[in-house]
């Protein structure tokens, strides 16, 4: 079989993950649009818009051209997954070709479990599965899009217990955005009038365990930057964790506001916007684990020697 020449250079390659990463993170914020704006329905089948209409008719009005709207940006969201792909296998870039191909293949196993979330009625738990999995995309995408910029996947630049403790950081996070799923499918927002099943979760009792988690989170992620300063790690690992803080502080401020203040849309909507970013920054955290190839390794006898 024949080998296509290297077509992309690295920074090529870097802008179309970049753009790949941003239309992840859109989707699932336009997608909370839908849901808060009660469009959920808007299209009451799929594929199709209507029994007879692939798209949105004047009968549906506004709630028919919200959710028809997002179902047109999959076809963006798509264009940038094959783009990506298309990119790392005509580039040099071998080592991020399995990110890309998960990325790509996310999106129409994304968009089935999106007809099956709206043949269901907007069943809850497979509206909390179609966020799940595309807060899953964000972190494929965040990852990608970050590996791209570096010559390659290096060694690892902690010693083994501190990266056990960010892998803790992000299966809590994980935790946390599967309490966050389930707080909403017990609330009011359903996404349609007429999609009257909710989680048999009391509201109170279930933001109690998610802000729990929270302050889990939290306190977790001072305990990484304090240690990450005092065994004076590498700045990405520093600047990561630092900024990850940052973000978790803003949503679990946004978080508060919106409970007592009876789930306003717009901050709803905030918070989910909050929740992308959480997910990517943590990606970033992770990633910054092992640096570029180019980097020493951590037990390296140069890098031993500069820190004596």
């Amino acid at each position: 079989m024949p080998v296509l020449p290297t077509a992309f250079s690295p920074a090529a390659v870097s802008r179309v993950a970049l753009a790949n990463a941003v239309a992840n993170g859109v989707i699932v914020v336009t997608g909370g649009l839908v849901r808060l704006t009660g469009s959920g329905l808007g299209c009451p089948t799929w594929p199709r818009c209507t029994d007879d209409s692939f798209v949105a008719t004047p009968e549906l009005a506004g709630h028919g051209a919200i959710e028809f709207g997002n179902r047109l940006l999959t076809f963006v969201l798509t264009a940038a997954a094959i783009a990506i792909v298309v990119v790392v296998w005509r580039s040099a870039r071998r080592d991020l070709r399995t990110l890309a191909v998960v990325s790509f293949l996310g999106i129409p196993a994304q968009a089935l479990l999106g007809g099956i979330t709206v043949l269901t009625e907007l069943n809850p738990w497979t509206v909390a599965a179609h966020f799940l999995v595309s807060m899953v995309l964000v972190a494929v995408a965040t990852t990608l899009w970050l590996r791209s910029r570096e010559p390659g996947v290096g060694q690892p630049l902690l010693r083994r217990p501190l990266e056990l403790l960010i892998l803790g950081i992000a299966a809590v996070t994980a935790v946390v955005l599967v309490l966050g799923t389930v707080v909403t499918g017990a609330g009011p927002h359903s996404g349609d009038r007429n999609a009257a099943d909710r989680m048999d979760f009391d509201p109170a009792s279930v933001s109690q365990l998610h802000a729990d988690v929270v302050f889990l989170l939290v306190g977790l992620t001072v305990a990484l930057l304090v240690a990450l300063h005092a065994v004076d790690s590498p700045g990405r690992l520093r600047r990561a964790a630092r900024d990850l803080l940052v973000v978790q502080l803003a949503q679990g401020v946004v978080g508060f506001v919106q409970y007592f203040t009876d789930l306003p849309t717009v901050l709803v909507l905030v918070h989910m916007a909050g929740a992308v970013l959480i997910t990517a920054y943590t990606a970033r955290l992770v990633w910054a684990v092992r640096g570029p190839a180019s980097e020493l390794p951590l037990n390296s006898p140069a890098k031993a020697a500069v820190s004596s």
